[in-house]
C-alpha cells in the first residue's frame, strides 16, 4: 500500500470520526482503514468525547481498549447509533458493499445490522461501477463439510478458494469458521447472488452488504467526498 493511499485512508477515517457525538454507542469496524479510525476515535476520547464502542473483531476490541476507548457488547448495547467501517468495494450507484477481506465479515454485518447508520470510509480505489466483477467475495463457512459447501457455491457459478494462513493452515475467523473466496462471472446482480448465498447450507455469512449503507466518506486527491444513500 502506497503512502498516498495511506493518507487517503486516514482522511476518510478522520471525516467519518468527525460525525461522532457525546453519548453515542459506536460500532468500530475492522481492517486497515478502520484501524486508522479507531486511532482517531482514541484521540477524540482523550480530548473528552464520551462514547461507548462495540467492536466488530477481537483485534479492534484490543486496539480500542489500549487507546482508552470504553468498550461494551451488543448484549448490553443492542441499539448502535452509528458504525464506522471500511469496505473492499463500494458500488457507486447503490452504495452496496463487498466486505470481509479482513476476516471479520460476520461480526461486521451483525453490528451493521444493529446500527441506525452505517458509515463507510474508503479511498477512491474502492469505488466501482459494479460489485464483484472478477473480484472475490469472502464467504464464511462452517469447517465441517466445507468442501461440500464449496461445491454448492460452485453450483452458483463461483470459483472457490479456501483462505489460508501463511503457514498453509486454513484461516479461522474470530468465530472459529473458515473463509472461502468466491469469484463469480460478471452479469450476476449482487441482490440475486446474495439471496442465493443465503440459501446455501454451510454458509454462515457472506461479504455482500446490500442496502445497509447510509453514507460513504470517499477520499480522493481533491479531498473527501460524502456519498449518501438515495
Amino acid at each position: 500500500m502506497s503512502t498516498e493511499q495511506d493518507k487517503l485512508k486516514a482522511a476518510a477515517a478522520a471525516s467519518a470520526v468527525g460525525l461522532l457525538k457525546d453519548g453515542m454507542i459506536v460500532g468500530l469496524g475492522s481492517g486497515s482503514t478502520s484501524a486508522l479510525a479507531v486511532n482517531a476515535v482514541g484521540e477524540r476520547v482523550k480530548q473528552g468525547l464520551r462514547i461507548v464502542a462495540v467492536a466488530t473483531s477481537e483485534r479492534t476490541e484490543a486496539q480500542a481498549r489500549a487507546l482508552g476507548i470504553p468498550v461494551s457488547s451488543l448484549a448490553d448495547n443492542p441499539n448502535v447509533d452509528m458504525t464506522i467501517d471500511g469496505a473492499d468495494q463500494v458500488e457507486e450507484r447503490s452504495l452496496d458493499l463487498i466486505k470481509g477481506h479482513g476476516g471479520a465479515l460476520l461480526r461486521e454485518k451483525i453490528v451493521a445490522g444493529a446500527s441506525k447508520r452505517l458509515v463507510i470510509m474508503v479511498d477512491a480505489s474502492k469505488l466501482v461501477h459494479q460489485l464483484g466483477v472478477r473480484y472475490p467475495i469472502p464467504i464464511e463457512v462452517v469447517p465441517f463439510g466445507w468442501q461440500l459447501t464449496a461445491k454448492h457455491l460452485e453450483g452458483l457459478g463461483g470459483q472457490v478458494s479456501l483462505r489460508r494462513n501463511p503457514d498453509g493452515e486454513p484461516y479461522r475467523s474470530d468465530g472459529g469458521n473458515y473463509i472461502v473466496h468466491c469469484t463469480f462471472e460478471s452479469g450476476i446482480s449482487p441482490e440475486s447472488l446474495a439471496e442465493g448465498l443465503d440459501h446455501v447450507v454451510g454458509v454462515v455469512e457472506h461479504g455482500l452488504f446490500i442496502g445497509m449503507t447510509a453514507e460513504v466518506h470517499l477520499a480522493e486527491a481533491g479531498g473527501v467526498r460524502v456519498l449518501k444513500a438515495r
